[in-house]
């Protein structure tokens, strides 16, 4: 197949190339740099510099590639593009993506029309998101907390989009793997990620690799829908960041109050940390025929951080 990756010079992008290219297929990948043209090309996809906002250049990158299919992976949530992470005020962290997931989803799909793609993928999100009621792990069907920033909303209503066409919508949970939890780690070994509360809000993780196998997966079988990509280990923080601390070599994190944490990382960081619900991973399992090669985060925590 001919794929064309919107954003493949991302953390994800950067696993997701050389999988695809492994199995025969032709890959275009986009960046917002022409210093990172080299990078794609050793990942043995041919490189195009594209910024997603800009129509008429996604466009013309689009009808170029002639792709059979067309992957949504644009965020500018690096450093280099949001300055450093900042969960107190989420939208301005997260102010280009949030445009991305928006004028640049609109881009894509009218540029894939035009060039007449019969398939779309794009990214989603499931980690600690579900809704804040009933049980801890939540499917697809399943409502959303669309309350602690605008860009889930703007996410969900980009989902919206996609599905509407057809396409399929991968619900990622929080990445790590090369390069994606570096700053996380940084702050766990200065002391400067602290549990909240009882720490008893869930997450769901996954390992960049299995989500670009899954993500694979949703290509080839030209899969539509939504699938939660999150591996089979929803658990809460107060389990999953003391590990995630021992494997990085850094001691304990410090435990405060939730007052203090709205105070001084807002109320995002609260609800993530004492009302965050998981994620289940069955549908994905049993309709993509996805296997993991980290079944858990305890796995593969060890097995990144502790080499």
């Amino acid at each position: 197949m001919r794929v064309f990756v919107a954003g493949g010079s991302g953390v994800l992008g950067r696993r997701l190339l050389p999988q695809l290219v492994a199995r025969g297929h032709e890959v275009t990948a986009t960046t917002t740099s022409s210093e990172k043209l080299g990078l794609i090309k050793n990942l043995g996809a041919t490189g195009v510099v594209m910024n997603g906002l800009d129509a008429t250049r996604v466009k013309e990158s689009v009808g170029a590639a002639a792709p059979d299919v067309v992957v949504h992976q644009m965020t500018a949530i690096a450093v280099a593009h949001a300055g450093k992470p900042d969960l107190k005020h989420p939208d301005k962290w997260f102010e280009t993506t949030n445009r991305l997931r928006s004028e640049g989803t609109d881009n894509l799909i009218a540029a894939a029309a035009a060039a007449a793609v019969p398939h779309l993928v794009s990214q989603g999100y499931a980690s600690w998101n579900g809704a804040p009621e009933g049980g801890w792990v939540k499917a697809e069907d399943d409502p959303l907390n669309l309350t602690t920033n605008a860009g889930l909303a703007i996410l969900q209503e980009a989902e919206d989009r996609i599905l509407a066409l057809g396409g399929a919508v991968l619900r990622y949970g929080a990445f790590y793997g090369p390069g994606a939890i570096d700053d996380q780690v940084t702050l766990l070994r200065k002391r400067q990620y602290p549990l909240v509360g009882d720490g008893g809000g869930y997450s769901s993780w996954i390992h960049l690799d299995d989500a670009a196998r899954a993500t694979v997966l949703a290509i080839e079988l030209r899969a539509h829908g939504v699938f939660n990509i999150v591996d089979d280990n929803p658990a809460p923080a107060r389990d999953w960041l003391p590990y995630l601390a021992e494997c990085a070599g850094a001691k304990q994190p410090r435990r405060i109050p939730v007052w203090l944490a709205r105070m001084l990382a807002g109320e995002q960081a609260v609800v993530m940390m004492t009302q965050g619900r998981g994620f289940s991973n069955a549908k994905a399992k049993r309709e993509l025929g996805w296997t993991l090669r980290y079944p858990s985060w305890r796995q593969g925590f060890k097995a990144e951080l502790m080499r």
